[in-house]
């Protein structure tokens, strides 16, 4: 991206009006001080206040935020002199109005566009331009049909100098105690980007499952999951039949996680109503309670079960039942005679 622009001396309709200040590091400034403040900062810079490296090829955000509702407009000055304007732009990101103490960031989650540094080496200024009121920026700037990208408009001046006068035309009618700028720089140095450092995530399970990592699928457990960018992530393994295992993880560079599964096979209810009340109940040997107000339920994992069911007085039922969903179990004794 690129570099910013300052303003000459231009007639303005009263020489007690504060013009704007031109200023080789701000570009323009204005003098009257103003309740209205908007602040830009990059990626690697939340502060904003200092000169982060960007080699060709890497990716840039840009962040900006005002204090009161006003207009927002962003341009970048390259080190060749030529200037883009961010804000405003066609895509669906580019309204320029914000709210007060909103932030807003370029290129907007969901955008299916990037901000790519490219150009020659030197130093990039984003300025940032605050305005209570929405700025005509015919002498700057065109929409074209026939430039190549036609989200962003062209801007038609270049250099820092042109630039900061066609501004300060741009915010003579304003009043003055209504916009505001703020600057941020980095720089473009030589060389390409280096590809960020990977980890990766190994995850075993005791049963065959599908791995997600922030509920995006990756695969199957038994495998490792490599390439993935340093933080922290959900890991969650799913399998029919199974309650789903979660776990966070942190993944680091140069390092493989080891996450073992551990799933819990799921259980379902199976309601055994009988015709004596009191009556026992067996599920494969074992006692599982009794029958109360002509019934009791159980909570089995799915599988064949041998359901036996006994009571004084009464012959004894035993029944094999395949447990695959939540169901009822009929079971009348009869009496011993």
């Amino acid at each position: 991206m690129k570099n910013l622009l300052t303003l000459s001396a231009l007639a303005l309709v009263s020489g007690a009006i504060a013009q704007p200040r031109i200023s080789p590091q701000s570009i323009i400034v204005n003098p009257t001080p103003t309740e209205l403040s908007v602040r830009v900062w990059t990626n690697k810079d939340t502060s904003g206040n200092q000169t982060p490296d960007y080699r060709v090829g890497e990716k840039i955000t840009l962040f900006t935020t005002v204090n009161q509702d006003a207009y927002v407009y962003l341009f970048n000055v390259n080190p060749d002199g030529s200037i883009d304007q961010i804000l405003p732009n066609r895509y669906q990101s580019g309204q320029n109005f914000l709210r007060g103490g909103t932030t807003k960031q370029f290129p907007a989650q969901g955008d299916n566009f990037t901000f790519d540094i490219s150009g020659q080496a030197g130093l990039n200024k984003v300025l940032a331009l605050a305005s209570k009121t929405q700025l005509n920026l015919d002498q700057i700037s065109q929409f074209r049909a026939d430039q190549q990208n036609q989200g962003f408009a062209t801007v038609t001046v270049r250099g820092q100098d042109n630039f900061a006068r066609a501004l300060s035309i741009v915010v003579n009618p304003v009043p003055q105690n209504a916009w505001t700028t703020d600057v941020a720089l980095y720089s473009t140095v030589t060389g390409q980007a280096q590809a960020p450092a990977r980890g990766g995530v190994n995850v075993a399970s005791n049963v065959q499952g599908t791995v997600f990592l922030n509920d995006r699928e990756v695969g199957q457990t038994g495998s490792t999951f490599a390439n993935i960018t340093p933080g922290t992530y959900r890991v969650r393994v799913s399998a029919p039949g199974y309650a789903d295992y979660t776990t966070t993880v942190t993944v680091r560079a140069g390092a493989t996680l080891n996450v073992s599964a551990a799933l819990q096979a799921e259980k379902v209810p199976l309601r055994i109503v009988s015709n004596v009340e009191n009556a026992r109940i067996f599920v494969d040997g074992r006692e599982a309670g009794t029958i109360r107000d002509r019934d009791l339920t159980v909570n089995l994992e799915r599988g064949d079960y041998e359901i036996t069911v006994i009571a004084p007085g009464h012959r004894a039922s035993v029944q094999t039942v395949q447990v695959r969903n939540a169901g009822n179990l009929t079971v009348n004794l009869s009496r011993v005679r």
